[in-house]
């Protein structure tokens, strides 16, 4: 099982057998920056919908706290770490999606390296809503808040030198050179990786 497809075809099976607990059904999708979250979240969303599960992707990273704030804290080079989200907006977030029919979100504009506030809408025709993102199964004050709140929690771990690869790879697209791009990966990203991994929390399903 190694294709993005087959990976949400094994997910998605499982995300319909569980009932929900909330207004919706909340499940997590966590993993290291470049595990594919982005990809297999989507593919998942498109799979249960069509399975009559209508499904809605929220990234948390429209939680980014702004450029400004994490230069002010002395924060900016680490952008990306857990310290640099507003981890009690997505708590809050998630309460909202278990109780309101409709939940504003805010999303994170990658090119403009920036957070849209209210850019997206969860309405009331929603049954589930797949949350992506590097620290939804993360053992640490506030993070670990979320833990209770999934249906289904998956894990999608990916060897190092795989992200280390991917990620490089990611900021050359960016524009970066390669040894940015190297820099960039091993001194902040893959620390965050490990971050991740030390303090990992259990999940439904590890992929």
């Amino acid at each position: 099982m190694t294709s993005p497809d087959e990976v949400a075809e094994v997910l998605a099976d499982r995300v319909l057998a569980v009932p929900r607990a909330g207004k919706r059904k909340l499940v997590a999708l966590a993993g290291p920056p470049a595990s594919g979250k982005t990809t297999v979240s989507r593919i998942l969303a498109q799979q249960l919908s069509q399975a009559g599960c209508d499904t809605s992707v929220v990234p948390m990273d429209g939680f980014h706290l702004d450029n400004r704030v994490l230069s002010s804290l002395g924060l900016l080079h680490r952008k990306g770490a857990p310290e640099t989200f507003d981890a009690e907006g997505i708590v809050r977030l998630m309460q909202a999606l278990l109780s309101c029919d409709r939940v504003f979100y805010p999303t994170f504009d990658r090119d403009e390296d920036f957070s849209r506030a209210g850019a997206a809408m969860i309405d009331a025709t929603c049954d589930c809503v797949v949350v992506e993102g590097n620290y939804l199964l993360f053992d640490a004050p506030v993070w670990r808040d979320l833990h209770p709140m999934w249906d289904v929690s998956i894990r999608l771990a990916v060897p190092p030198e795989i992200l280390q690869k991917r990620l490089v790879q990611r900021w050359i697209d960016f524009g970066l050179s390669r040894e940015q791009a190297e820099t960039r990966a091993k001194e902040n990203d893959m620390v965050n990786a490990k971050l991740i991994a030390d303090r990992a929390l259990p999940a439904t399903l590890t992929i």
